[in-house]
Formats: C-alpha cells, sequence, structure tokens
C-alpha cells in the first residue's frame, strides 16, 4: 500500500501544505522559481514548512521545481490574460480570452497612465475574481513573470506614481488588492510559454 506524503510549497500560487501530488502540482507549474518538496509526515512537513525552505532543498534530492512541473501541452480549458499599453506610461487595455475558442470574456480600458505590467496583475485578478464567482476552478494563463510574482505577493509593486489622469486605474489597483487580501483561490496562474507556443490567446496584436 503507497505511503500518503505531504508536499510542502514554500513558493508556488499559494504556499501551504498539499497532500497529494496533483494539488502540488497545481500551485507549482509554471509558476517561476517554485520551491517545494515532499515529506514523510504531516508532521515534518508542518514543521519544514514554517523553516527557511532552503533547510531542505538542494540540487541533488530535489525535483527541479518548474521543469518537473511545467507541461509542453497547453491546457485547452484555461483561460487567458493579456495587457496591451500605448506607451509606458500610456494608454492601457487588459482582456481575458478563453483559449479553447478565442472567446473574449472581459475587456477593461482604455485607461489613461498605465503601465503594462499593471495591466497584467489587473487581469489575472479580474480573471481569478470572475471565476471565483462562477465557481470555477480554471487554470490562468500570463505571459507575464512580473505579473505572477505579484499575484503571488498580493501586491502590485509598480514604481508608477499616481497622479489626477490615472485615479481611476489606482482605485482599480486598491480594490485588486483588497480582493487578494480577502480571498482564496484554487485557479493554477500559469506561465504561457511564448517561444514554445506562439502569442497569447488573448494578445491584442499590436507589437
Amino acid at each position: 500500500m503507497a505511503k500518503n506524503k505531504y508536499y510542502v510549497v514554500w513558493q508556488g500560487v499559494k504556499p501551504g501544505i498539499y497532500t497529494s501530488w496533483e494539488e502540488c502540482k497545481s500551485q507549482v507549474t509554471g509558476f517561476e522559481n517554485a520551491r517545494f518538496k515532499s515529506f514523510p509526515t504531516k508532521e515534518e512537513a508542518e514543521k519544514a514548512f514554517r523553516e527557511n525552505p532552503w533547510k531542505h532543498l538542494n540540487a541533488k534530492k530535489t525535483k527541479a521545481a518548474v521543469a518537473s512541473a511545467s507541461s509542453s501541452k497547453i491546457i485547452r480549458e484555461s483561460l487567458a490574460v493579456d495587457a496591451a499599453c500605448s506607451g509606458n506610461p500610456g494608454l492601457l487595455e487588459y482582456r481575458g480570452v478563453l483559449v479553447a475558442d478565442n472567446r473574449e470574456i472581459f475587456h477593461m480600458g482604455p485607461l489613461e497612465e498605465g503601465t503594462n505590467n499593471i495591466g497584467e496583475f489587473l487581469a489575472i485578478v479580474h480573471a481569478l475574481a470572475l471565476l471565483k464567482k462562477l465557481g470555477q476552478d480554471t487554470p490562468v494563463y500570463s505571459d507575464s513573470v512580473n505579473a505572477i510574482k505579484w499575484i503571488a505577493k498580493k501586491k502590485c509593486n509598480t514604481k508608477l506614481m499616481q497622479s489626477d489622469r490615472n485615479k481611476p486605474l489606482f482605485e482599480l489597483i486598491t480594490r485588486a488588492e483588497a480582493w487578494l487580501q480577502n480571498n482564496s483561490f484554487q485557479n493554477p496562474i500559469l506561465k504561457w510559454e511564448t517561444k514554445l507556443w506562439g502569442e497569447i490567446p488573448a494578445d491584442f496584436g499590436r507589437k
């Protein structure tokens, strides 16, 4: 009989302790520099989760964080998000598209004096909030490493200064950060591999 394992995710979509590889994989797939490891008992896992991950991780014994979890196959039953910004800062738009049929699910903007990273961040949160409302754990694809990191930290870590012109945008940022602080989600946030798959389906095609 196979022994149960406990999977500690120190760095992933939602850090924590998981009781199956499938749950763990959904938290680390596509997440840059994900840190995770399995333990034979719940007690060991809980102790390790409280400690520095590098006390338990090493190159020889640990699975390569993203390499082992990443998939070369696109998950068709998923939602892809992207942003477009004409300038830095500039007019900003973002949207969400179903990967299976390229159907647009939401579209926001244009918003004045924004940046692409802000748009990517807001798009992911918009997708998560919508999917939670619908009761769906559909994966969300983004091609923005920065935005995925910001989601993990529940903070839009932009250096853009607020002004009268972009006040509506910053109001959206505040709402998005509040949503992340007050809501949990099970949706895997996956990195869209542009080099392998081409442009993300939500791309605005303005490059």
